[in-house]
């Protein structure tokens, strides 16, 4: 195991090998010091043909390779999760009971310990046997329909609303809840991460507004944190790159217009007003300069302002250098590992391949 510093350092943890939420979950609890032994599969390959090391969700912890069909490798996993705090598993519903591994195979044997189990569609429910991704996690939750212009059909957002924000960072909050709990009461839990709950969790704010009439359902793209606005969006550049501005509070707009001579243009009068002639006056006001001079104008005014940085620029802006934001493990950029500690602060993280494990010499360490 990888001796790690954090302000989770000694919590032992046993990972499932999967992929997306269920590993990102490990990878925040590594990040953060806990021990983590990934359990692998035999001949187990990384998404998308990458190499190992290029599969980051893996970083800060070695791999043991158990085959679990295999008797002896299979009571190598239980007396494993029989000395860890907590377990983390990506499985389909059932999955995990069928290897004889369930949460009830150590109630007696183990009865803090905290079963973290990552789907899609939850343990139960109609949908809970059913393949999915991502996508198809929003769609089911109101995000995915609040999600682009109103013409067109939602974009894919990549991975990160339900994948990771509503799954991944949902399974680790509740892992460390229960953790807590399980420390103070002796009693562990399995805590249900569910990727269509967590990102219909993070429109709790939109549906509080669609209750109060401060919200259109019906329009997409037409309210104000989905494109509606006019001063809460993206615009095209001189030289074709894109800026971003979010001045939503008065205080905010206002130092945009003086920054951009517009104080006096009736057209800005009323910010939460009439957005028709608003728009297209910032389209043409933003054509007019390139990504930089826009930024060299707007970084130092309280404008809500910020240029749209591809990955390849992202690690040289200067605030993310001052920061530290992106860190190199042997040749690869990523993001470090955050929250940032002040008093137990995290080691930088390796990349996805730290190495492998040695049943024996886990045993000895968890002794």
């Amino acid at each position: 195991m990888l001796d790690r510093n954090g302000p989770l350092r000694g919590l032992r943890v046993v990972e499932m090998a999967g992929l997306g939420p269920a590993p990102f979950c490990a990878m925040m609890l590594a990040d953060m010091g806990a021990e983590v032994v990934r359990i692998a599969r035999p001949g187990q390959k990384p998404l998308f043909g990458l190499e190992q090391k290029h599969n980051l969700y893996d970083r800060s912890r070695k791999s043991l390779t158990l085959d679990l069909r295999d008797a002896d490798d299979l009571m190598r996993a239980k007396t494993l999760i029989n000395k860890a705090e907590v377990v983390i598993e990506g499985y389909r519903p059932g999955v995990m009971e069928r290897l004889g591994l369930g949460p009830e195979e150590f109630q007696e044997t183990n009865p803090a310990l905290v079963f973290g189990r990552m789907t899609g569609w939850g343990q139960t429910g109609p949908l809970k046997d059913r393949a999915g991704h991502d996508l198809n996690y929003m769609a089911i939750s109101g995000v995915l329909w609040s999600i682009g212009p109103a013409d067109t059909p939602p974009p894919p957002p990549q991975n990160i609303i339900a994948d990771l924000a509503g799954g991944g960072m949902m399974l680790l909050t509740g892992v460390l809840a229960a953790t807590m709990n399980a420390r103070t009461t002796g009693q562990g839990q399995v805590v249900d991460a569910c990727m269509s709950d967590g990102a219909a969790l993070m429109m709790v704010l939109q549906y509080g507004l669609n209750a109060g009439g401060a919200w259109d359902d019906t329009k997409r793209g037409g309210n104000v944190l989905n494109g509606g606005a006019a001063y809460y969006r993206c615009y095209t550049t001189k030289d074709g790159g894109y800026v971003s501005i979010g001045p939503i509070e008065p205080q905010f707009f206002a130092a945009l217009l003086d920054a951009v001579g517009l104080q006096d243009d009736p057209r800005f009068s009323k910010q939460y007003g009439d957005q028709s002639e608003m728009h297209p006056a910032l389209e043409a006001l933003f054509a007019g300069k390139t990504r930089d001079e826009w930024s060299a104008i707007l970084t130092e005014v309280d404008a809500c302002f910020a240029p749209v940085l591809s990955m390849q620029e992202a690690p040289t802006h200067p605030h993310n250098q001052a920061r530290g934001t992106f860190v190199e493990t042997d040749g690869i950029v990523q993001p470090g590992p955050v929250p940032r500690f002040l008093g137990t602060p995290s080691d930088p993280p390796t990349h996805g391949d730290a190495g492998t494990l040695d049943y024996e010499d886990v045993m000895s360490a968890w002794s």
